[in-house]
């Protein structure tokens, strides 16, 4: 299945549909754009962002707008707001494996695990 990500909006207890995500592949404090999504009405990419062809070993960073998220959901929030993209660096180690990176996200607090 390759990576793949999920968001659910722990705020209002709902995927985080609509949410704009953006897909990097890093090297040391270097970052290469791969891919900008949208999550769909499940809070997921339409498909996998790699499959496991395509899937390399090394270091990645999904970046999530949580504040544009929930300012499109009409929450009032702080300015400046307290979270405003959450980045998650991560590495893959083994390429024949799912590395599925959820987020559990409020406007306050976010949360993640590797995933099946």
């Amino acid at each position: 299945m390759g990576l793949s990500t999920h968001v659910l909006d722990t705020m209002h207890g709902t995927p985080a549909a609509g949410m704009e995500v953006a897909l990097y592949t890093t090297e040391g404090e270097h970052a290469t754009l791969v891919k900008r999504f949208t999550l769909n009405d499940d809070g997921r990419s339409d498909g996998p962002l790699y499959d496991n062809a395509s899937l390399k070993a090394g270091t990645y960073r999904l970046v999530f707008d949580v504040a544009g998220y929930f300012k499109a959901r009409g929450v009032q929030l702080p300015q400046p707001n307290f979270l405003n993209r959450v980045a998650l660096d991560f590495g893959v180690a083994h390429t024949d494996q799912h590395y599925h990176v959820p987020l559990l996200v409020s406007p306050w607090s976010y949360s993640t695990y590797r995933g099946s």
